[in-house]
């Protein structure tokens, strides 16, 4: 029923439109034997070469940034703040800086896991909701950098039984971003408004 994304899918030119398709797909982790995954319900775009609110932007290349111009299909792990990792989608093709943020999840199995590496007793939807909160209950951190999205660790499938009509997924600006300009006003970021677990509506 499942099945895992190949490198085709991160490979395709418009991320915009990969970070709206990823919505409704199941992330998968499968850290120090313990398998953990959800429904990614929360994304935002970053591209490279004209946006202001991406780390690569005007080709910028730093030792953080230089697995976003490697092929798309691999992960881009970054500290945020100096406490949260948050786990990023590289996109598009050799030598374009392309990515995608997770940023919330609906989980669907190992929860228990989850819970403990949240230190949290009891589901709510604080334990996926938001980049950093997600890629700790996932287990993703900056190990995970340049993590090959169609090996054994870390991978996004599709089923084919899951739909979701056009109007629950919301499109809106990006979060956190104002240092960005104008292109903090592009719209960007997509929720699936069915789930309650959304890190800001």
């Amino acid at each position: 029923m499942y099945q895992k994304l190949p490198v085709s899918y991160y490979e395709q030119t418009d991320v915009v439109q990969i970070a709206k398709d990823l919505i409704g797909k199941r992330i998968v982790s499968n850290v120090n034997d313990n398998l953990t995954s959800g429904i990614i319900t929360e994304t935002e775009a970053y591209r490279g070469y004209d946006d202001k609110a991406c780390h690569a932007h005007l080709g910028k290349s730093t030792d953080r940034t230089k697995v976003m111009y490697e092929s798309g299909g691999l992960a881009y792990v970054y500290l945020c703040y100096g406490i949260h990792n948050l786990f990023n989608i590289i996109t598009n093709i050799d030598g374009i800086a392309d990515a995608v943020l997770i940023r919330a999840v609906e989980p669907v199995d190992g929860i228990e896991v989850m819970l403990e590496r949240r230190n949290k007793g009891k589901l709510d939807k604080t334990l996926t909701s938001g980049p950093g909160n997600f890629s700790k209950a996932f287990g993703l951190d900056n190990s995970h950098y340049g993590a090959d999205l169609t090996g054994d660790e870390v991978w996004i499938e599709k089923d084919d039984l899951i739909r979701f009509r056009e109007s629950e997924i919301t499109t809106t600006t990006r979060v956190g971003i104002d240092y960005a300009g104008e292109d903090k006003h592009l719209p960007w970021r997509f929720y699936l408004n069915s789930s309650k677990f959304i890190s800001k509506k």
